[in-house]
Order: structure tokens, then sequence, then C-alpha cells
């Protein structure tokens, strides 16, 4: 039978669980509320898409800088753990590549506003841009490999310049509807297939 302090332990490891739920809600409906909307959309619509009432977002978020930059974090090690899932479970390593390319030009809408949010604190800003390249670029490494190595893109893209390159396309969707990233990022993508064989 339980002592008491066991279950005290229990309870608080249950509430710390629902408390990392509860982030973890937060900041995917704050994620996508950034990409449809950009970092200066209403705190409401953040809270209306998880569910919760705004002083929720305020007692974990106190200002929008630290909502965006929770959200930054979040996306990058999403994105950083979607590499090695989708590598084993899509049809094939192309495939994945192109997913996870999905899941960053997704990040990158948010990451556009980040400088804006932040201001000043450019310190804070180059921390962030390390963990960016730090977490991701070996993930971007592990698919392009994984790409030559089955035939389906022409060896010699690094992962570094691939995602400077989508990076730059993305940016040119700023304050534009006419112009879709997607588009030309796919095209990007279909320059580095290797030619099929007739």
């Amino acid at each position: 039978m339980p002592t008491t302090s066991q279950s005290g332990e229990g309870a608080a490891r249950s509430k710390r669980a629902d408390a990392l739920r509860n982030r973890q809600t937060l900041l995917d409906a704050a994620a996508a509320v950034f990409v449809t909307s950009g970092v200066d959309a209403p705190i409401r619509a953040i809270a209306a898409r998880a569910g919760v009432g705004m002083g929720t977002i305020y007692r974990h978020f106190p200002t929008r800088a630290e909502l965006v930059v929770a959200v930054y974090r979040h996306q990058v090690d999403t994105c950083a753990e979607a590499g090695p899932s989708l590598l084993a479970d899509a049809d094939s390593p192309l495939a994945a590549l192109r997913q996870w390319v999905d899941l960053f030009v997704d990040f990158l809408v948010t990451k556009h506003g980040l400088a804006n949010a932040m201001q000043s604190d450019s310190s804070g800003f180059d921390a962030l841009h390390s963990y960016f390249l730090d977490r991701l670029v070996p993930v971007c490494a592990q698919l392009l490999d994984a790409a030559v190595d089955a035939g389906e893109i022409r060896p010699g893209t690094h992962a570094y310049e691939l995602m400077r390159g989508i990076g730059n396309l993305c940016i040119g969707r700023d304050g534009d509807p006419r112009y879709d990233p997607r588009r030309l990022v796919e095209l990007l993508l279909r320059g580095l297939e290797r030619p099929r064989s007739s």
C-alpha cells in the first residue's frame, strides 16, 4: 500500500505532466496561429485555438516576446525530432525530405517575426540562431545523405546551404499574398532530384 509521501509524489508528477501537456498545447496552438497570421496575431486567437483563457497564456508567457521565443524553440525541437521519424515512416528518403522541408517552411514563416518580437535583445536572438543551427543542420544532413544513398538526389548539396536557400525563398512571403514560397521551394527540391534513366 502506497504511503502518503508516495501518493503525494505521484500527484505532483501527475500535476507536472499536466502542466507540460498544457504548455505543449499552448505552443502548438501559438505556432499554428503564427504560421497563418504572424507573430503579432491576437493572444485571444491563440487562446481560442488552444481552448484556454487568455489568463492561462499570460501565466505561462507574461510577454509576447517570451511566447514567441518559446514557440521558436518548440518548433526547432519539433522539426529536429520529426526528421528521424519521417525517415523511418516515409515511402522513400526523398519523400521524408519533402515532408521535413514542409515543416521547416512552417517554422521559417514564424521565425521571420522573431527579430521584431525580441526587439533589442540581439544576444538572445544570436543564442536562438545557434540553437537552430545545432539542432536542425544535422537532421537536414541526415535526410539529404539518405536521399543520396537511395539514388534519389544528386550528391553535393550541403544541409546548411539548402536550409539557407529555403529560408531566402520564404522571406519574400512577407506582405505579398501573391507570393507562394512553397511553390518555389518545391522547384528547388525538384532541382536536387537525380534524373531518372529512361
